[in-house]
């Protein structure tokens, strides 16, 4: 990647913030950054997204950092924040997915991508978004955890219960 290449991405980046840039990200490799040097980034997204509430770019650097703080429902709230924003804004809606597919909520990271290949407008982009899918259906496949909770437990409850007090009940007469 060139340097010219870098420096385009940062001026995109801060379309609705023309006065101002993004801090330089930390995260080259997430594993290396410092807590302290990652709070500092997060406190600076955090007045950059007071000085420009309609960035959605600002607020999806925001949910990065802090997904990579571990932090996961503030993420999913700057995530969700970018959206509302932008909602056709590709990276803010690459990322949601990204982090559904990472938290393994396997069909709603499916949908979220899809919506982001429709949101693609680039080669580039949609090659990136495709891959995403291509990975959740993977994982998909092979994954246990692809059940999605949408009947009601009650009479499986009630059935185990009237069990243990028949069985009670039984031991009680012996």
């Amino acid at each position: 990647m060139t340097e010219a290449l870098v420096l385009n991405t940062t001026r995109r980046l801060v379309h609705q913030a023309p006065s101002s840039s993004l801090p330089p990200m930390p995260w080259r490799d997430p594993h290396n950054v410092s807590s302290t040097e990652l709070a500092t980034y997060i406190e600076q997204l955090e007045q950059e997204c007071l000085e420009y509430p309609l960035s959605a770019d600002v607020r999806t650097c925001l949910g990065i950092a802090h997904a990579v703080n571990h932090d996961v429902y503030k993420s999913m709230d700057a995530l969700e924040e970018a959206r509302a924003v932008e909602p056709e804004n590709f990276w803010a809606q690459l990322k949601y997915a990204e982090l559904h597919y990472r938290l393994r909520a396997l069909n709603k990271a499916e949908i979220e991508a899809r919506r982001a290949t429709e949101l693609a407008q680039n080669p580039f982009q949609l090659a990136i978004a495709r891959k995403q899918m291509k990975d959740i259906r993977e994982l998909k496949h092979t994954c246990v955890r692809n059940v999605e909770w949408n009947k009601p437990l009650t009479t499986p409850a009630i059935v185990f219960s009237l069990t243990i007090v028949a069985m009670f009940a039984i031991m009680l007469w012996r």
